[in-house]
């Protein structure tokens, strides 16, 4: 799958006031579905094994120049909640619906700032590896691994702690990491730069994110 028509999917759909959905492969063609409708389908088993990605999309807010710059920090649950998925088990809320997303692939966040919109694609196996959520996972279930496939909550958020709790980047944790980033971008704190270089450094490692920015007026590729 081209990563690069899937983002342009995605920023079609928030061009036209869509902010959130689901990637579907049919065949060659892929689609983008809006939240509502995925559940329902996907309560009934109908689309399960068509899904390849999820989008979270949000629009410009003041002083969020982090966010726009490190999407990915910002959904830490979400990328649990789809890599449990894709591994063949479902949240007891039934968030992403009744079925697990076994050809889950992409994870997309887009975020806009002022004029500007930048869409991040990650592949979940790798992140997830990366992440070390294999053997969180494994710790944090157990034998359960192997006997069911529901997760509750507080087994959730178990697995989002300790994930979030690793020093993976730069010496930081993931809670460590956004603030200093959001301390230097949106709170203007410059002594921190060589700190935000590292970290930066660490995400592009961590998240492998495949990136394009786009120009909300033109809605075509910028540098940045």
């Amino acid at each position: 799958m081209d990563e690069y028509r899937i983002i342009e999917l995605v920023k079609d759909s928030h061009r036209e006031g869509h902010y959130g959905g689901y990637v579907l492969l049919n065949g060659n063609r892929i689609s983008f579905v809006p939240p509502p409708s995925f559940h329902e389908s996907n309560k009934q088993g109908q689309i399960s094994d068509r899904t390849i990605g999820q989008a979270y999309l949000f629009g410009t807010k003041p002083g969020e120049i982090a966010l726009f710059e490190f999407p990915i920090f910002a959904n830490s649950m979400e990328i649990v909640e789809l890599y449990i998925y894709k591994r063949g088990y479902v949240l007891v809320n039934q968030i992403h619906g009744r079925y697990p997303l076994p050809n889950l692939k992409y994870y997309i966040r887009a975020q806009e700032y002022k004029n500007r919109l930048a869409v991040e694609l990650i592949d979940l196996d790798v992140v997830a590896n990366n992440l070390n959520l294999p053997k969180i996972m494994s710790s944090v279930l157990g034998p359960k691994l192997l006997s069911g496939n529901e997760i509750n909550k507080d087994e959730l958020y178990r697995i989002v702690d300790w994930m979030r709790n690793q020093k993976l980047f730069a010496g930081h944790t993931w809670n460590d990491a956004d603030n200093i980033l959001r301390l230097y971008f949106d709170k203007k704190e410059r002594e921190l730069s060589k700190e935000v270089f590292k970290i930066s450094e660490a995400y592009e490692q961590v998240f492998r994110p495949y990136r394009v920015v786009y120009d909300t007026e033109t809605w075509r590729p910028v540098l940045m």
